[in-house]
């Protein structure tokens, strides 16, 4: 068996992972097994994971259907976690979608599924997981959690074109903050926001505008953001800094065996140079306008 760092008093980690038929999900599956791993894989559509389930045997993997935006199937997987192997030591949200449009023309329907997907599914694992890390798990097991969330949660500016995609992972950042600082120490919970730059995946391909066309007032100025963005092949653009999925991959599982996880962990030097100059801007904004708030209090 491979050499793996574990949660447990002994024997490979149990993961459950979400939204693994493509990219990042399958990637993160197809490691974890060739690390000795146990994963619960699940997805939407289960059905590319077939040929996984032909190389392991369910004593390692159990692949399951799993729509995120439905409370029962949540439990459900969760309840089946622990029937099949009797703990689950790391849960990495992953599943979610986005869709393409400037914030003042997207299709309000579309961007509540956005929202309801990214957010509000997210934190339905988010909250089973905490509850069955505490009490599901043996006592003092505990969990790691890892929230697949973007640099695009901390550069809003960085996302022109997907303002309902940031708007949800703004929401999952701050939600998980929040969590963090409520869990009690003895519970063990482990939680680290993934915040990744560019990493090769499906979605791209399956990414649609909203609306279709550009708005005149838009197109009207090529230099706009958006209006360039639209022009783009998402796929084969070389003016998107795409990183491989695999080696991404290899270090996003490294944050699951460190000891004392960070809460953020940033991945790709776009990422980190988009952080930087968010924090330069913000910084430079408080100081230019400390004095403001002399006073004010009574």
């Amino acid at each position: 068996m491979a050499e793996n760092s574990t949660t447990s008093s002994s024997g490979p980690r149990v993961w459950l992972i979400t939204g693994t038929s493509t990219g990042i999900g399958r990637a993160l599956v197809q490691l974890a097994l060739e690390k000795g791993e146990i994963v619960l894989a699940t997805a939407r559509s289960p059905a590319p994971l077939e040929d996984l389930t032909e190389k392991y045997s369910s004593t390692r993997l159990l692949v399951l259907p799993l729509d995120i935006t439905q409370p029962d199937q949540v439990r459900a997987v969760f309840s089946r976690g622990m029937e099949a192997f009797g703990r689950i030591d790391v849960v990495v949200n992953n599943a979610g979608c986005t869709a393409l449009g400037e914030v003042e023309l997207m299709d309000e329907a579309r961007g509540r599924d956005v929202l309801e997907t990214n957010f509000w599914g997210t934190l339905r694992v988010t909250r089973e997981a905490v509850r069955f890390f505490r009490e599901e798990n043996p006592p003092g097991l505990g969990g790691r959690l890892l929230q697949m969330s973007s640099f695009l949660g901390l550069t809003g500016s960085s996302g022109s074109g997907a303002g309902f995609y940031v708007a949800s992972k703004f929401a999952l950042e701050g939600i998980t903050e929040t969590l963090a600082s409520e869990l009690d120490p003895k519970w063990n919970i482990k939680i680290t926001l993934l915040e990744p730059g560019w990493i090769r995946s499906a979605a791209a391909s399956k990414t649609v505008w909203s609306p279709e066309e550009p708005h005149p007032a838009y197109a009207a100025n090529p230099a706009l953001p958006t209006t360039a963005f639209r022009s783009l092949d998402l796929d084969t653009s070389n003016l998107i800094p795409w990183k491989d999925t695999r080696r991404s991959v290899e270090e996003l599982y490294k944050v699951a065996s460190l000891p004392d996880p960070p809460l953020h962990f940033l991945l790709g030097k776009d990422a980190i140079v988009a952080t930087r100059a968010k924090i330069a801007d913000l910084s430079g904004s408080i100081d230019k306008y400390e004095t403001w708030s002399e006073g004010l209090e009574e």
